[in-house]
């Protein structure tokens, strides 16, 4: 390799997840920088507030988000997408066995195009980050990452949060809604973790 192409590569691989190589199943975890974001780290006292789940198609490899909508996105795109370009790659600490990797490529195509749950609401219908991944783990490998919670169970005080849930709920909180948060599925004792910066 010549020194110009070897100064590309290194540079190319700066860029990259350092010594991260990824496998289908990892859970990717940034700080979104969405408007609902700040209300998310505040409710469920976490520094990241949006996460995703690594599958790949022809080869390469995405994180399959729920936003608006649920969408494959490339990799990188998503690791660079977070606030200050942090992020923090989880795996199962006990490997995937292949057929449970087969089954979580073809589970995934049930969400892929579902509208984002703003209402947080625990159905199919609509489906929010956390609750993605967590029914994801649950289908194709009978993993519960972690205890659901309910709505009323987090810090609800802060104004942002308060602003929030006015958006979304009016006057009429669900608080005995089944939820995940992001912040419980990071601290999972069945993860760990794989690469961050």
């Amino acid at each position: 390799m010549g020194r110009a192409a070897f100064v590309l590569f290194a540079l190319l691989m700066g860029q990259s997840a350092q010594g991260y190589s990824p496998q289908a199943g990892d859970i990717v975890f940034h700080t979104s920088l969405s408007s609902q974001s700040r209300a998310v780290q505040l409710a469920t006292k976490s520094r990241y507030s949006h996460m995703g789940i690594v599958l790949f198609r022809n080869g390469q490899a995405f994180v399959l988000e729920a936003v608006q909508p649920v969408r494959y996105t490339p990799l990188q795109q998503w690791l660079d997408r977070g606030k200050d370009r942090r992020y923090v790659i989880k795996r199962l600490k006990t490997p995937w066995s292949e057929a449970a990797i087969k089954r979580l490529q073809q589970d995934s195509r049930h969400y892929e195009g579902k509208p984002y749950d703003l209402a947080f609401e625990w159905s199919d219908n609509r489906i929010y980050c956390s609750e993605l991944v967590w029914k994801l783990y649950k289908s194709a490998a009978g993993i519960e990452l972690a205890p659901l919670s309910k709505l009323g169970d987090f810090d609800l005080s802060h104004p942002s949060v308060q602003t929030k849930l006015k958006e979304r709920y009016g006057n009429r909180l669900p608080l005995a809604e089944p939820v995940i948060a992001p912040a419980a599925i990071f601290e999972s004792p069945l993860l760990r973790t794989v690469s961050e910066r």
